[in-house]
């Protein structure tokens, strides 16, 4: 049954790129009555608003009775003191006319329309002047539907929200289903290959990827080569976008939702959103719990130049995590007029988890004759984080439609605490223990605090656009580890200071950018960047004073994107953009982390930034009835590439206060590496029950250790990835979505990663993509959804996860000091239960009626 759905995905991909031709674009369904025109009616001569002006806006529609067409009134008002207007709960489809009348002035028949630019359901009709004989005729288009997937300037937006596979989940699993992205095992992501960077509505965040439930997420936003209006940081990486969900809606409107798994763990949370006037206020709740059960081996051989002290080591671990987070999101906008608003929001996450692992281990020696030392050790951990991120942010539309100027300050503030319990005992053959046990503890707090201060402008000229924009981080982290080593004659746990740390660093980044977009004719557009950054960073060792210092000058970072229109939903790019990836504090310190003695790590001060240019063509085709393709060719070029590097090191400090020699995991800059694909994305709807998203990426990449390590050189090796995602639509409401993804043999990701703890990983270590490859490994999940209710606002989804059991981490790596393979898989056929129920009312009288508004004063009941 396994190879025969494996071998069905795999043919079907391949078939679907020669199944579709030419066509007209893809279309969506859909629309509601969420659209909103918005303006000023002033006087021509003057450019003042003029008072008490009649603003209604009338659709012809055919009447039943005589099959003639009529205009009927869809929404109208008189204008405020000051000439505004705001006519909202509007349908997105058709064209629409708008009547604009004043005692002593030409009255305005203006033609107006929903259209498909991708500029959302708002639009500012702006400044709408009335004269005695002059009348401005005018239109607008704006978005009516959204795709599974849009091509923009600069990335590319994937809309998840109706991901049912993902349903009281987290943003991690909604990866998993992103085309082009890859998730491992332990919920660590990559793009084309390399870590990217992760943002939360368009900022950097602190938050990781597990923390953000994705009943929470409304899409992602893939930007796979960053303009210059984004961060420099990040190296051969993109960046990865969360869109959190948010509503403005008129009236109120929200969701309730409750899950339980498997393992008896359950989810609950809701939404609400309620819009008044000029506020609109919005609130979200989520608790998660987890049980988190994995396993694995490892076995690795130690080489020495004495080969008399060679061994080969065998690892077989189990571990269970078990814990629950909760999400909090707080907010409120203030529309001061059609022009001016404020949001001001806040984002409290927070959890507590545990772990119990143990670690059969064998240790035999390869001289004669041979020696064997076996060990059982036991950790168990106990950890807690709070984070709190406030918002605010400011937006002024002036009346040009385009012409826009935001400012923003994000702070975020985090706390964590641990504490982890290691015992370790030695046995004979015949399973006695050897005298007592070796105990370690471990004890860790840090705190973070990060602010981001931006402002971004942006001018139209004519068919051109100018963009610019100042921003300004600073974090400040501070950490205490504290390793304690049991002392059985004074019959308590002593610290070792060789191998504690109380650290604290700084870090700051000023950055200001500009861009310029335009038009040659009216096919061919291009945008120009350049981004300037400066950077200073200073860590302290506050236990021995020792201090770590980089200060980067100011660092020049273009970016180009030329984009050629062969019609409607038929458009070629092709960009350049220059990236840095600067050496963090946990890559720096040379602190040996010995709270895994198989698995010690330590950073290194000498470690240099890395740089990146990436080119990158891209080609988006929409083909007929409903069919499109995206196919994108990619190369990246890094100097001086950060990766983690694993080797033998002497005089190495360790639990119990001595020194020897050991394996030690490091980072080192190696000389350069590059990699280039194919990536193809398509959306096929091969019948109206059933509709297929698949991706791949075929990619080459390189890495030069060329003079680092003689075993090293160059490390160069050919892969693909494949996703899929089908969604079948069922009578009766029933929805089955089947979503599976092969990876085949490849480099480990470049992360370029820091973060360190516990050794740097489970199970024996993590891998170098400087030393090892990933096996291939692949994986299937299903779920199946029923809606009900009226509208259907109830809905039951139930959801496995790897339901043939084939997800496995299994990597090899090696140098002049060792070999190792080892091999870990988690949380396999993990099956969920959830319930959702959607309610609202569309009511712009929600709190008081209102009569300066033509038509029903009601409210419509809310329909999705």
């Amino acid at each position: 049954m396994r190879t025969f759905l494996f071998s069905c995905f795999c043919l079907l991909s391949l078939s679907l790129f020669s199944q579709v031709r030419g066509g007209r674009p893809m279309a969506g369904a859909g629309g509601g009555n969420i659209g909103r025109f918005y303006g000023r009616i002033i006087d021509a001569a003057t450019n003042k608003g003029i008072d008490a002006a009649s603003v209604q806006l009338v659709q012809a529609r055919r009447d039943s009775a005589s099959g003639k067409s009529t205009d009927i009134s869809i929404a109208g008002q008189l204008t405020t003191s000051k000439g505004n207007f705001s006519l909202e709960n509007l349908p997105v489809r058709g064209k629409f006319r708008l009547l604009v009348t004043a005692i002593g002035y030409t009255p305005i028949d203006k033609e107006v329309s929903f259209g498909a630019d991708m500029a959302g359901f708002d639009r500012d009709l702006g400044n709408i002047k009335l004269e005695l004989d002059v009348q401005q005729l005018g239109e607008v288009t704006v978005v009516a539907t959204k795709p599974m997937f849009q091509m923009g300037v600069d990335r590319r937006i994937f809309n998840v929200d109706k991901n049912i596979t993902t349903t009281g989940q987290t943003a991690t699993e909604i990866m998993k289903n992103v085309p082009g992205v890859n998730v491992d095992i332990d919920g660590n992501v990559t793009l084309r290959n390399a870590a990217p960077t992760i943002f939360v509505d368009g900022r950097p965040t602190t938050m990781t990827l597990d923390q953000i439930p994705a009943d929470a997420i409304e899409s992602v936003e893939i930007i796979t080569n960053p303009s210059a209006k984004f961060d420099a940081s990040g190296g051969m990486a993109g960046i990865l976008n969360v869109i959190l969900k948010k509503n403005r809606k008129a009236g109120y409107n929200g969701n309730i939702r409750a899950g339980v798994d498997s393992r008896g763990r359950i989810n609950f949370g809701g939404d609400i959103n309620v819009k008044q006037g000029k506020f609109n206020f919005f609130l979200g709740l989520n608790y998660n719990q987890r049980k988190s059960i994995s396993k694995g081996e490892t076995y690795r051989e130690n080489l020495f130049n004495d080969k008399a002290k060679n061994t080969i080591l065998n690892q077989y671990s189990n571990s269970t995590n078990t814990g629950a987070f909760a999400f909090g999101r707080i907010g409120f906008d203030y529309l001061m007029d059609n022009r001016n608003s404020f949001t001001v929001s806040a984002a409290m996450p927070n959890g507590n988890f545990n772990s119990y692992q143990t670690d059969n281990i064998i240790v035999d020696t390869l001289s004669s004759p041979v020696k064997t030392q076996q060990a059982l050790r036991t950790t168990a951990n106990k950890r807690n984080f709070k984070n709190f991120g406030p918002s605010l942010g400011y937006k002024h539309l002036f009346p040009k439609q385009g012409h826009e100027l935001t400012a923003d300050v994000n702070y975020n503030s985090s706390s964590n605490s641990g504490e982890g319990d290691y015992t370790t005992r030695y046995y004979n053959s015949d399973g006695s223990f050897q005298n007592d046990p070796a105990l370690q503890k471990l004890v860790s707090s840090g705190k973070n605090s990060f602010w981001t201060i931006q402002s971004d402008y942006v001018l139209p000229v004519g068919k051109a656009k100018l963009e610019a924009g100042v921003r300004a981080a600073v974090r400040n982290n501070k950490n205490i580890i504290n390793n304690l080593s049991y002392d059985y004659s004074r019959g308590e746990y002593v610290s070792i200071p060789s191998v504690s740390s109380n650290y604290k660093y700084n870090d700051q980044v000023y950055a200001a950018y500009s861009t310029y977009s335009s038009k040659i004719g009216e096919s061919f557009s291009y945008q120009l960047g350049l981004r300037t950054e400066s950077s200073n960073y200073t860590g302290t060792l506050l236990n021995t004073g020792d201090r770590f210092s980089n200060k980067y000058p100011l660092q020049f970072f273009p970016s180009v994107f030329l984009t050629q229109s062969f019609g409607p939903g038929n458009d070629l790019q092709l960009n350049y953009s220059r990236r840095i990836n600067r050496p963090n504090f946990w890559q720096l310190i040379p602190f040996y982390d010995v709270s895994d003695i198989l698995n010690i790590s330590v950073g290194n001060p000498g470690l240099r930034p890395e740089f990146t240019n990436s080119f990158e063509l891209n080609y988006n085709k929409s083909l007929g009835k409903g069919h499109s393709l995206l196919t994108s060719v990619y190369y990246k070029k890094t100097d001086n590439l950060i990766t983690r590097y694993q080797g033998l090191q002497y005089d190495v400090p360790l639990p119990d206060g001595k020194l020897d020699s050991a394996m030690v995991i490091s980072f080192i800059n190696a000389n350069s590496s590059r990699s280039y694909g194919l990536e193809l994305t398509s959306k096929n709807p091969l019948a109206k029950w059933m509709d297929v998203t698949t991706n791949f990426n075929f990619y080459n990449a390189q890495i030069d250790n060329s003079g680092l390590d003689s075993t090293l050189g160059v490390n160069d090796r050919w892969a693909f990835l494949g996703k899929m995602n089908i969604n079948f639509k069922l009578p009766a409401n029933f929805t089955i979505q089947l979503s599976g993804e092969y990876q085949s043999r490849t480099l480990v990701p470049q992360d370029g990663g820091g973060r360190r703890g516990g050794g740097g990983g489970f199970f024996g270590g993590a891998s170098s993509a400087s030393q090892g490859y990933i096996n291939p490994n692949y994986g299937v999940d299903i779920a199946v959804r029923k809606e009900f209710m009226k509208d259907k606002r109830a809905a039951v989804t139930l959801s496995v996860n790897d339901i043939f059991k084939t997800r496995k981490y299994d990597a090899h790596s090696e140098n002049s000091y060792f070999v190792q393979d080892m091999w870990r898989r988690r949380d396999w056929q993990v099956a969920r239960l959830n319930f959702s129920y959607r309610f609202g009312k569309f009511d712009v009288s929600l709190f008081k009626r209102k009569n300066n508004r033509t038509g029903s004063d009601g409210g419509d009941d809310m329909m999705q």
